[in-house]
């Protein structure tokens, strides 16, 4: 089986110009419209599918994102692993503007996004103890530390609803819980990779600190879009350092990101829903049995 290497970009990152022979497609969902057209193409023999979260031109906000009808393309496109950079502040003093954090864990605050393509008529539950595969955090640390990259291995990402930043209470709150960078958009993204099970990472570009840090205490918008384009620069880089060293062919996950499904699914087969059934094709096609 040959990986198929899938990458979402987030704020900024909205093209990989490296990808020379790479085409826009559009794939339909039966969940909706996804972000933007996927670019599609093959950099020595591995096969590589872009996704802009946002769509090119910054169209979508967080909470407006189609997360279910993202991940369900990416997965009609044959993605095996799929590599998330975000734009993120700060929740310590050490994860410095500029820097990347590979995420390990999350913590979900988001209250206005469709979270599993799963519901009634198919009721599934699956592990997201450790969300992140380890084996693509591995690959990716790797790439970090070939390109001199300042990262910190390992994090906590806390998803916040937006579009407004965080006040300081708030700020001081996620601090208090360890959480190490706050962002908009890895939930429920992560979430529905396990469901669609995609191995997932997520690289988190630091912008600036959030409220919390006394010299920021007010979000400077301007000075984040600065970093921001440094911070896309070296993603490029960094993207097209893992193409290079990314496995031919595929590598299962060692924590079974890829089967999450295996037993997943409660609802006897007798009650399941057709219409949801149907549109479980890509996501869910191994374990139900449905021809995508």
């Amino acid at each position: 089986m040959k990986s198929v290497l899938g990458i979402v970009g987030g704020s900024g990152l909205y093209n990989l110009p490296f990808f020379k022979n790479g085409r826009w497609e559009r794939i339909e969902s039966p969940w909706g419209k996804a972000s933007d057209d996927l670019l599609i193409g093959e950099v020595d023999g591995l096969k590589v599918v872009f996704l802009p979260r946002h769509g090119r031109g910054h169209l979508l906000s967080p909470s407006h994102i189609n997360y279910r009808a993202n991940i369900d393309v990416l997965k009609r496109a044959g993605v095996t692993d799929l590599v998330s950079i975000s734009a993120v502040g700060s929740l310590k003093e050490e994860y410095t503007p500029g820097h990347f954090v590979l995420v390990d864990q999350f913590i979900d605050r988001t209250y206005s996004r469709e979270k599993s393509f799963f519901g009634e008529g198919c009721v599934a539950h699956v592990s997201l103890a450790d969300p992140v595969s380890p084996k693509l955090l591995e690959i990716v640390g790797a790439c970090c530390v070939e390109e001199n990259l300042d990262y910190h291995r390992g994090g906590t990402y806390l998803a916040m609803e937006g579009p407004q930043f965080s006040s300081k209470a708030e700020s001081h709150l996620y601090r208090q819980w360890g959480c190490d960078v706050i962002g908009m958009t890895n939930m429920p993204e992560a979430k529905l990779a396990r469901e669609a099970e995609i191995n997932y990472c997520s690289i988190a570009m630091v912008t600036d600190y959030d409220s919390w840090h006394s010299d920021h205490g007010n979000v400077d918008v301007q000075t984040i879009i600065k970093v921001l384009h440094d911070n896309v620069e070296n993603a490029q880089k960094l993207v097209a350092s893992l193409v290079q060293k990314f496995p031919r062919e595929y590598v299962p996950c060692p924590i079974g990101s890829d089967c999450a499904l295996e037993y997943a699914i409660m609802t006897a087969r007798e009650n399941w829903d057709k219409e949801l059934v149907a549109k479980l094709d890509a996501v869910a096609g191994r374990v139900l049995d449905v021809q995508s």
